[in-house]
């Protein structure tokens, strides 16, 4: 396997005196979740059709899923890549599908934004499953600390830009994402992508981050 690439420039750090998002005020506002479609894609057959149907989309919200480690020096590549387009999400599991290459049109297409928040180190655990030329990744927290925003996670994020309560279970992130999934799993892994999705949408109106072409 080749070398993964050079870990890009760290993140500035946050804004001294800038802008809070405090769970107490997440609380109070309604929750918003993915109610359209979403697939499970468990079979080669199925993956290669929902890339062709995602390599039309301008933006793609993007997440990655993987079994905790609970023992030292355990080391777990991600099972799960969540990839979501306007009107459907794709969740992929890795191991039965085929792996990572059929979704290199995607990945590695610099003119489609893949956009979600500390989306470095999910693309570094990618590339260790199978080496590719990541291209058009977009961090959406690069932006937001820049603005000013000190939280740099997406449930804060989304609090704060999208006004929305974004429901994140530690039992659910917390559990085997390599076995099949289950009805909560699925929803988790749905939501992470959308919110994403929406996040930089929303940022991308406001001029917060740069269009997209």
């Amino acid at each position: 396997m080749e070398e993964p690439p050079a870990q890009p420039e760290a993140t500035p750090p946050p804004v001294r005196g800038g802008i809070r998002i405090e769970k107490d005020f997440i609380e109070t506002l309604p929750v918003g979740e993915w109610t359209g479609p979403k697939d499970v894609i468990e079979t080669m057959k199925d993956a290669q059709r929902a890339i062709e149907q995602l390599a039309q989309e301008r933006v793609l919200g993007f997440d990655t899923e993987t079994k905790p480690s609970h023992t030292a020096g355990e080391y777990n590549l991600p099972s799960i890549l969540q990839l979501a387009s306007e009107h459907h999400i794709f969740i992929f599991r890795l191991d039965q599908c085929g792996g990572i290459p059929l979704a290199f049109p995607v990945l590695c297409n610099a003119r489609q934004a893949k956009v979600g928040v500390a989306v470095r180190d999910d693309v570094k655990n990618l590339r260790a499953r199978a080496p590719f030329d990541a291209a058009g990744f977009i961090d959406i927290s690069d932006f937001t600390r820049k603005a000013g925003v000190e939280n740099t996670g997406l449930r804060a994020l989304a609090a704060h830009y999208l006004g929305l309560q974004m429901k994140k279970s530690k039992k659910v992130q917390c559990s085997n994402w390599a076995r099949p999934l289950d009805d909560k799993q699925i929803a988790y892994a749905a939501n992470d992508a959308w919110f994403s999705r929406q996040l930089f949408l929303e940022l991308e109106k406001r001029g917060i981050i740069p269009p997209f072409a």
